[in-house]
């Protein structure tokens, strides 16, 4: 299982924000894995998906790329023959948010933190990668948002979505299942690998490190952690990666409190020491120092 999980981990990474012009979805299938009764995750192209099927109803967390939605909406036919009555988007990116067109026409409830309704009802500039983003069509926007969160009572759960304040943007929602201990981070948590921080629309590191803090304080450590990429995990993983971006986070930042230049910093190799654990993924260990002291510089 951990080597299937593994391998499924870089098809997602793969299908992130910078190489979704080369990405072939014809060609992508979607993984179920079971993690009790009533909750799965789904790996396919873009976000990892939680869902939650029962008695009630489907919820379903996150909805990846619209090309995917006729997979996605196959995987979840074999869990349960009901309709997916809830959409929650853990924040705005669209390989999250992709598929809340098609969704949204076939009659299911998006629901998401307020700052992902506003991003994505006018367009949007990722400043790391250079790319715009147009409006989303207003059958794809949240009809229902939340400011700190919101409790869904289903399928014999209590699914709490928790916002995490300007961690990998500024609409950031972890999703706890607490009768069934899973937590799904979005991409608060990339397992195994550098995140994307996307500072250009509210994201900080020191933001995305107080998440962690916050999900690690309510996981046990039997809790079944679903990161936004990268394969199903748990608390000692999430504390390593929590530990990592303090270290190398702290590292940059010292060299931009001694008033160091731009070029002096991508310079110092401060990315060294963690690329072999951590630089596997989308974002390599020079991307990620770049990233973290443009934002820090930016905000002195």
């Amino acid at each position: 299982m951990k080597t299937l999980l593994g391998a499924l981990a870089l098809c997602a990474a793969a299908a992130s924000l910078p190489a979704l012009a080369q990405t072939d979805f014809s060609k992508i299938e979607v993984q179920t894995v079971k993690l009790t009764d009533t909750v799965y995750m789904l790996v396919g192209a873009g976000g990892n998906l939680g869902v939650s099927a029962g008695e009630d109803t489907v919820f379903v967390i996150d909805d990846q790329y619209a090309p995917m939605t006729e997979k996605i909406a196959a995987a979840i036919a074999k869990i349960s023959a009901k309709p997916v009555q809830f959409v929650l988007n853990t924040h705005w990116h669209g390989d999250h948010t992709g598929g809340n067109e098609n969704l949204g026409k076939a009659g299911s409830i998006i629901v998401a933190h307020e700052n992902v309704r506003k991003r994505m009802s006018v367009e949007q500039f990722i400043e790391a990668f250079n790319m715009r983003t147009p409006p989303a069509p207003k059958v794809a926007l949240p009809v229902i948002t939340f400011a700190s969160a919101t409790t869904f009572h289903l399928n014999g759960d209590e699914i709490r979505a928790i916002h995490m304040p300007n961690a990998h943007t500024d609409g950031d929602t972890i999703v706890h299942f607490v009768r069934n201990d899973v937590i799904h981070m979005g991409d608060i948590y990339f397992n195994g690998m550098y995140p994307f921080i996307d500072s250009a629309t509210g994201g900080s590191v020191e933001g995305v490190i107080s998440a962690c803090d916050k999900a690690l304080a309510i996981a046990s450590d039997k809790t079944r952690i679903i990161p936004g990429h990268g394969p199903l995990s748990n608390k000692g993983e999430l504390k390593a990666y929590r530990d990592m971006l303090a270290a190398f986070s702290g590292r940059v930042r010292d060299m931009v409190r001694q008033g160091r230049k731009l070029e002096e910093i991508t310079a110092a190799n401060l990315n060294s020491e963690f690329d072999d654990k951590w630089g596997k993924g989308f974002i390599k260990g020079p991307k990620f120092v770049e990233m973290l002291a443009k934002d820090m510089i930016r905000r002195q």
